[in-house]
C-alpha cells in the first residue's frame, strides 16, 4: 500500500520577544543588544520588528514588504532573512523560501531555528534528501522540537532504514494532532516492514482513534487489516511447486583423469546427461503469538537423468521450527531452533536419512548491515554398508558452527554475503573423519528493469582428514592422509513473472582437488526453472 503523502508542515517561530518587538518598534532601539553594530543596523532592525508584528497577526504580505525593505538596508540581518522565510512558508510559498533560509544557514549554521524551518522548506516541497541534514541536526540537539521526529522518521522511512526511522518516531514530539496521527501510522508501518505485525497492528490502532474522520482514516483502516490478516491467515501458509530441465556434465562423480590406477578405472561409465527436475515446499505457521512463532513444512525434490536412470535422486524432507523475535537496545533480533528429518533414494533405493538440529541467531545491526550465528548437529545414515570394512561406513554426527554477515542495500534488492563454517565430521570410519574449513561469499543484485535479479554464490571447503586412508593410494595404502578442496560455484538469474511465477536460469560448478585422485572431479549443471509460489 502507498503511505499517504504527508500534510506541509507547520514549524515553530524562532521565538522572539514580543514586548522587546513592540518596544523596537517605538525606536528604543533594544534589539541592537542582540547583535554587532553595523551601518544602519538599527533602522533596519526597527523595520524587522515592524515585520515581526506583522507576521504574528497574520499580515504576511504587510511582513514580507516591510522584511524586503530592511534587507535592502542590511542585506546580512539574520532575523530578516528568517522571517523571510517564516512568512513565505505561511503563504504556502516553500520554494521561494529556501533562498532567504539557505542565505541564514550560511550566516548561523548552528541556528537551530534556522535549520528546523530550512529543513521544513525542503520537506515541503519534497526534496527529502537535502531536508534530511538540517532536520537530523535539529533532531540530534533537540529530539522533541515540535514535530521533528516525524520529519526525520518519515524521511528514514522512504530510504528503508526502519528501525531508524522508529527510533525518530517514538522519540518526537508534536502539539498538532495530524502529525501524532502521522507519527503513529509510520510507526506502524515500518513496525510492519520489520516483521513485527503484532506491534503495528496497535500502532495503527491508536492512529485511528487520534483523529477518527481525518483523510488518514481510509488507508490507515486497510494497512491495519492487511497486516492483521497477514499476520493471522495469507502468511500462515506458503507454498512453492517447482519444475525445469537440468544438464550433468558429471552425474555419477567420476574423477578427473590421472595416472592413478583406481582413478582411472572409474572413468569408464558414462558422465553426462540431460534430465527434468521437479520440487515441491508447504510451509504452514502453527503457532504465532507475540513474538513467537512455529511452523511445520515439508519439502520434495526429484531429479531424473534421461541417460542415467541409475543415478536419479528423491528427496522428502519434513521439517518443524520455532523463532522468537526481540530487541536488543535499537536491534532487531531472532533466535530460532529447527529439527528436520530427510530421506534421500538413489534409483528408487534408499540411500541415505538425516536427522538435523539447527541453531540460529539473527541480528539487524542497522539498514545495511546483519549478522547471524548458525550451530547444526547432523546425524547421516547411509543404507546397505553392513558389508563393507568397518573403515569404510560412512554413518557419522556432524557438528558445525557457522558466521554470516549480510550487507543489505536497497531494500534488500542488492546483497552482499561473507562467511566462515567450520565443521567436524565424526564418521564410524575412520577414513571418513575429518575437520573442514569452509569459506563462503556471494551476493545479488536486482537490475532497475523487469525486476530481474542476478545472483552469484562461491563457497570453498577444505577438509583435512583425521586418519591415513586405509585403502588409498593402493601401492602404498595406509600413508597419506587425504586433504580435499571442494569449490562449488552458484550463478542464478531470475525473472519475475506475471501470476506468482519465476523463471530462473542456474550455473552450478564444482571443482574438488584430492591428494588422492579417486575424489578429484569436476562437474557441471545447467537448469532452468520455473517455480510457482503462493
Amino acid at each position: 500500500m502507498s503511505p499517504p503523502a504527508p500534510p506541509l508542515p507547520r514549524g515553530p517561530d524562532r521565538g522572539p520577544n514580543l514586548l522587546m518587538s513592540l518596544v523596537a518598534a517605538m525606536g528604543l532601539g533594544l534589539l541592537l543588544l542582540a547583535t554587532p553594530a553595523r551601518a544602519q543596523q538599527s533602522e533596519a532592525d526597527i523595520l524587522v520588528a515592524q515585520a515581526i508584528l506583522a507576521y504574528e497577526d497574520r499580515h504576511y504580505d504587510e511582513a514580507i514588504a516591510l522584511l524586503k525593505e530592511a534587507l535592502a538596508q542590511d542585506p546580512d540581518n539574520l532575523e530578516g532573512l528568517y522571517y523571510t522565510g517564516l512568512a513565505l512558508m505561511a503563504q504556502q510559498k516553500a520554494e521561494v523560501a529556501i533562498t532567504p533560509l539557505e542565505t541564514a544557514r550560511a550566516k548561523a549554521p548552528g541556528d537551530l531555528a534556522v535549520l528546523y524551518q530550512l529543513g521544513v522548506a525542503y520537506f515541503a516541497t519534497r526534496q527529502y534528501d537535502r531536508a534530511e541534514g538540517p532536520l537530523t541536526q535539529v533532531f540530534k540537539a533537540q529530539p522533541r522540537t515540535d514535530g521533528v521526529g516525524y520529519y526525520v522518521g518519515f524521511i528514514r522511512y522512504r530510504k528503508r532504514d526502519y528501525q531508524g526511522a522508529l527510533e525518530a518516531l517514538r522519540a518526537g514530539a508534536s502539539a498538532d494532532p495530524e502529525i501524532q496521527q502521522l507519527t503513529r501510522f509510520y510507526a506502524g508501518l515500518a513496525l510492519a516492514s520489520l516483521g513485527r505485525n503484532a506491534e503495528a497492528g496497535a500502532e495503527v490502532e491508536a492512529a485511528l482513534k487520534a483523529l477518527p474522520a481525518s483523510p488518514l482514516t481510509g488507508p490507515a483502516e486497510r494497512f491495519r487489516d492487511t497486516v492483521l490478516a497477514g499476520r493471522d491467515t495469507a502468511r500462515r501458509f506458503h507454498a512453492e511447486l517447482r519444475a525445469g530441465f537440468t544438464y550433468d556434465s558429471n552425474a555419477p562423480v567420476q574423477p578427473e583423469p590421472s595416472h592413478d590406477p583406481d582413478a582411472e578405472a572409474a572413468r569408464l561409465h558414462r558422465r553426462h546427461t540431460v534430465g527434468e527436475l521437479f520440487g515441491l515446499r508447504l510451509d504452514y505457521a502453527w503457532l504465532r503469538t507475540g513474538p513467537w512463532e512455529a511452523t511445520v513444512s515439508y519439502s520434495f525434490f526429484q531429479i531424473v537423468y534421461n541417460d542415467l536412470p541409475g543415478f536419479n535422486v528423491q528427496d522428502h524432507m519434513g521439517s518443524l521450527g520455532g523463532s522468537y523475535r526481540g530487541q536488543l537496545g535499537a536491534m532487531p533480533y531472532q533466535l530460532g531452533l529447527t529439527y528436520a528429518y530427510d530421506y534421500l533414494t538413489l534409483d528408487d533405493d534408499e540411500f541415505l536419512q538425516r536427522h538435523t538440529v539447527t541453531g540460529l541467531g539473527t541480528l539487524v545491526e542497522d539498514a545495511v548491515n546483519l549478522s547471524a550465528l548458525q550451530l547444526r548437529l547432523q546425524t547421516k545414515e547411509f543404507s546397505n554398508d553392513s558389508n563393507i570394512l568397518r573403515e569404510e561406513v560412512r554413518d557419522a554426527k556432524n557438528w558445525m558452527v557457522g558466521l554470516l554477515h549480510v550487507f543489505r542495500f536497497a531494500a534488500d534488492r542488492h546483497l552482499v554475503r561473507v562467511g566462515y563454517q567450520f565443521d567436524v565430521e565424526d564418521a564410524d570410519g575412520r577414513n571418513f573423519k575429518y575437520q573442514g574449513h569452509r569459506f563462503l561469499a556471494g551476493g545479488q543484485y536486482t537490475l532497475p528493469w523487469a525486476g530481474i535479479r542476478l545472483k552469484y554464490d562461491f563457497d570453498v571447503h577444505q577438509r583435512d582428514y583425521a586418519h591415513a586412508h586405509t585403502l588409498l593410494p593402493r601401492v602404498n595404502p595406509g600413508t597419506r592422509e587425504r586433504v580435499d578442496t571442494e569449490q562449488t560455484h552458484v550463478a542464478r538469474v531470475e525473472q519475475p513473472l506475471p501470476w506468482n511465477l519465476t523463471l530462473s536460469a542456474e550455473y552450478q560448478g564444482i571443482v574438488s582437488r584430492s591428494n588422492l585422485p579417486l575424489f578429484s572431479f569436476n562437474r557441471n549443471i545447467f537448469s532452468l526453472i520455473l517455480s510457482w509460489q503462493y
